[in-house]
């Protein structure tokens, strides 16, 4: 299975930057160590190099769901600032699921069941006769339209199938601009306080690299 985290420092400081970029190398390291893949799909950089205002990490695996339900709300990235002289050493951001639209498959005129049918009106009783209109259903999603502006069932047909492909286009962008608002709600959930994790940086202690750091917090 396959689940879009994204993990965002909203409105913070230059610092919450800098903890979403490490905090994303936690979150791939975590996921490699349960056989779960990462990929990052989208990141969007800091003001600073190495830092990011936000990252959308996808995993894969077995255990995908179970890894980001781990991470998912608010996170502590807890050092001091390398960046300035504050007493501070709390950075949050939040990490959440969301959304990702599917690609945009091509509109194809095979998934369209094309019915000639009657209707009334201008043309006079050879066009009663003559089913000149169509009806015109989009099996994948349902959509119908009836056509019945030329006298010709070609002519109709042609206009259906071109309003058929309007709708389903303009569905499909509205789908994926929902999508993307979704994802930016995110950034202005952040919660500062009580973070479902606090991540640490790895102490340095010579040559041999220090175990990671990491302290959970239960969720209430």
């Amino acid at each position: 299975m396959s689940v879009h985290l994204l993990i965002s420092a909203g409105r913070g400081p230059l610092e919450c930057t800098w903890a979403v970029a490490e905090l994303a190398r936690r979150l791939e390291a975590e996921a490699a160590g349960h056989g779960v893949a990462s990929r990052r799909v989208q990141s969007m950089p800091g003001e600073r190099p190495g830092t990011a205002r936000s990252v959308l990490v996808e995993l894969t695996g077995d255990d995908a769901a179970r890894v980001a339900a781990a991470w998912t709300g608010t996170l502590c990235w807890q050092a001091p600032s390398p960046y300035r002289a504050t007493g501070r050493k709390n950075w949050y951001v939040i990490a959440q699921p969301c959304s990702v639209e599917a690609p945009r498959a091509a509109f194809d005129e095979a998934q369209v069941a094309i019915t000639p049918v009657r209707t009334g009106g201008p043309g006079g009783q050879h066009r009663n006769k003559a089913s000149t209109a169509v009806r015109a259903t989009h099996r994948p999603s349902g959509l119908v339209v009836v056509v019945d502006e030329e006298r010709q069932l070609s002519l109709n047909r042609r206009i259906a199938l071109a309003l058929l492909r309007r709708r389903i286009e303009e569905a499909a962008v509205a789908a994926g601009l929902e999508a993307v608002t979704a994802r930016w709600r995110i950034h202005d959930d952040l919660v500062r306080g009580e973070p479902v994790r606090v991540e640490r940086p790895e102490p340095y202690r010579g040559t041999r690299p220090a175990a990671r750091r990491t302290v959970r917090v239960a969720r209430g």
